[in-house]
């Protein structure tokens, strides 16, 4: 089965399903010699329990260890880097990914090299043992992170007891108690057929992909794939969260409950966020850094999930005026429900859509912009449908999803600097 776009769109592409479910998406870019690659899986810290947290990560950093035809992790790697090219992946909390971009002549090399990590890891038990090493340093350097410490206790906070509020690499605790009769299990689980997308971006041909990838994987066997853990709406905020440290700076970050992928206030709240924080002519930058001098950075962000989603509120600021800060902050941001002037909502909107197309001009962002809509959403919203999407928003919408998502009852607060009394922030985020 096959669909196609017109020739014209601004990002066209074709896509694929196998026989045996799997989904393979292009997109022909020509003004490029570059070509990115992307295998990705229904598989992250969403799809794990609290024994095997971290498995989907740790077994992510296993398929570099070798195969068959590829025996070493040196063997591995040269395949992309000896030309040039660049290799890695990525663990999330709904997908995990694997990834390559090379020069257009050497592309079908790392195509097969792919197929061959996710088909054929040899899974060896010192490698496993090895490895688990790897990770534990990886988890304690967060944990020595200041802002990586921030944003893992902000999660716990605003996701209580779910997976969602876990790190995504787990404990050290539960990594070392992975076995790997329980990575094999989760590898026939996760890593079948209809639980996978490859997309690939450059100055390809769709069918020679296809064709490539048939010879390649139209064996993988399908199955039925645990699905993610539902999100549990289980924060009764605000909640203020301090981890006491004697840094030189205080780290924050607020978050609020957001939207799901498929809400129909998304882009909405997208656009808020560019209003409150995601410039240098955002309401957050402006009072905080360029009025009041208390931060050298500030910003906001949203994401988007499957079934929830987040808004975050991130800065650095020195730790005898965090308490001044945290309220104008909070201030700054509920005023947001009083909605913004048409000047913010029409620069918000050119914003969103400049930095989208943008975006598009690298081909690896254009693969994983594909892939992973087929794989969270099973269907792709091409760059002209999500603009149509911007453009649609009204003026008032703003104030209307800020009045949703922007409620006390839904906020949490994560500090890590030289406090031990949470109670003055608590109070700040009663508004």
């Amino acid at each position: 089965m096959e669909e196609k776009l017109p020739d014209n769109a601004v990002l066209s592409f074709e896509r694929s399903v196998l026989g045996n479910g799997l989904r393979v998406l292009t997109s022909t870019l020509p003004h490029t010699n570059a070509v990115s690659i992307n295998f990705l899986f229904g598989a992250g810290s969403r799809y794990e329990t609290d024994e095997i947290a971290g498995a989907s990560h740790l077994f992510e950093h296993m398929l570099f260890k070798g195969t068959n035809r590829r025996p070493t992790p040196r063997d591995v790697s040269e395949v992309v880097e000896g030309v040039g090219g660049a290799l890695n992946a990525f663990t999330d909390r709904e997908l995990t990914g694997y990834w390559c971009r090379l020069a257009h002549p050497n592309y079908r090399e790392g195509v097969d090299l792919l197929a061959d990590m996710v088909q054929n890891s040899l899974l060896r038990q010192e490698d496993i043992d090895r490895e688990k090493q790897v990770v534990y340093e990886e988890i304690r350097a967060s944990n020595d992170s200041p802002g990586s410490r921030t944003g893992m206790i902000l999660e716990e906070a605003l996701w209580p007891d779910q997976p969602l509020g876990r790190d995504v690499a787990g404990t050290v605790e539960s990594v070392g108690a992975i076995s790997r009769e329980a990575m094999v299990d989760y590898l026939h689980t996760q890593y079948v057929a209809s639980n996978t997308v490859i997309a690939i971006a450059g100055n390809i041909r769709h069918l020679d992909v296809v064709h490539q990838i048939e010879d390649l994987m139209g064996g993988l066997a399908d199955g039925k794939p645990i699905s993610m853990s539902r999100f549990e709406d289980n924060l009764d905020g605000p909640v203020a969260r301090l981890e006491n440290r004697p840094t030189e700076q205080a780290h924050l970050a607020i978050g609020l409950h957001g939207l799901s992928m498929n809400d129909d206030d998304r882009h909405a709240l997208g656009l808020l966020s560019v209003v409150l924080g995601e410039s240098m002519s955002s309401r957050l930058f402006e009072e905080i850094r360029e009025k009041r001098g208390l931060a050298y950075d500030i910003h906001s962000s949203v994401h988007a999930m499957a079934d929830t989603g987040v808004m975050v509120i991130e800065s650095g600021i020195d730790p005898a005026r965090v308490e001044e800060a945290v309220p104008v902050i909070i201030a700054e941001t509920a005023r947001a429900r009083e909605g913004v002037t048409e000047k913010e909502f029409l620069q918000a909107k050119e914003l969103s859509k400049g930095r989208m197309l943008l975006r598009m001009e690298e081909s690896r962002v254009v693969s994983g912009f594909l892939g992973g809509q087929e794989l969270l959403k099973g269907e792709v919203r091409t760059v002209e449908q999500v603009i149509a999407d911007i453009d649609a928003v009204e003026i008032d919408d703003l104030a209307r999803v800020a009045s949703r998502v922007i409620r006390p009852e839904k906020m949490a607060l994560s500090i890590v600097g030289p406090f031990e009394d949470a109670e003055p922030f608590q109070e700040a985020m009663k508004f």
